[in-house]
């Protein structure tokens, strides 16, 4: 007679090979399935097939967990824009549109992560490298803003932050509408590729615009 998956997870519960990468990839299934709130480390271990108790050798609580998984996807969504960025060869306005791209392909291939990233209430204060991590992929959009700043042709220009946020808004804007459930009951004329990069555009103008005023 079969074991029962309780008494399997009971089982092997304390011999996993690699417990916390289980634990990962099992809370990042429940996050594509329930988003980062409606979880919890139980299922978590259940998935994993372990004991509930098994997961706090590696995380404290589901905070820790989530904060582990929002610190990789960090790291891989820096990771992707600076390539993307690429010092801003052949020209900033060019890559540009590349770093756009890298943005919304993460969020297209990693809907999970970029949910454990920014919509799962975490606190910076609590999680420092979740900070500093978060900072660095936001530093890629700050060059490139003020790498096009200075191709400004007029004496107005904008302050880096401020341009990186508005960029940031419009492209964070459009990434979640596209990543939501919106999409399957109002499809749209336009890719969010196609949104975000005449909206840049448009954007790109005005400033060009206004730097000669």
């Amino acid at each position: 007679m079969s074991a029962a998956p309780d008494d399997l997870s009971k089982k092997r519960g304390y011999h996993h090979g690699n417990l916390r990468e289980a634990l990962i990839e099992a809370a990042l299934r429940l996050i594509g399935e329930k988003g980062p709130a409606g979880f919890t480390v139980a299922e978590a271990a259940r998935k994993a097939g372990v004991s509930p108790a098994a997961p706090y050798r590696h995380f404290r609580d589901r905070d820790e967990l989530l904060a582990e998984i929002a610190l990789r996807g960090f790291r891989n969504f820096s990771a992707r824009l600076r390539t993307a960025w690429d010092e801003g060869r052949p020209r900033p306005d060019e890559a540009f549109t590349r770093v756009g791209r890298a943005y919304l392909t993460f969020v297209r291939e990693e809907p999970a992560y970029y949910a454990a990233m920014f919509q799962s209430g975490l606190s910076f204060a609590n999680y420092p490298e979740l900070r500093e991590a978060s900072e660095r992929s936001f530093g890629v959009l700050c060059d490139n803003c003020a790498a096009i700043i200075a191709m400004l042709p007029g004496p107005k220009r904008p302050p880096v932050l401020l341009m990186a946020l508005q960029i940031w808004s419009q492209t964070h804007g459009i990434a979640s509408l596209f990543a939501g459930h919106d999409m399957s009951r109002r499809p749209y004329p336009v890719t969010a590729e196609e949104l975000l990069e005449t909206g840049v555009r448009h954007y790109l103008n005005g400033l060009r615009q206004a730097s000669l005023e």
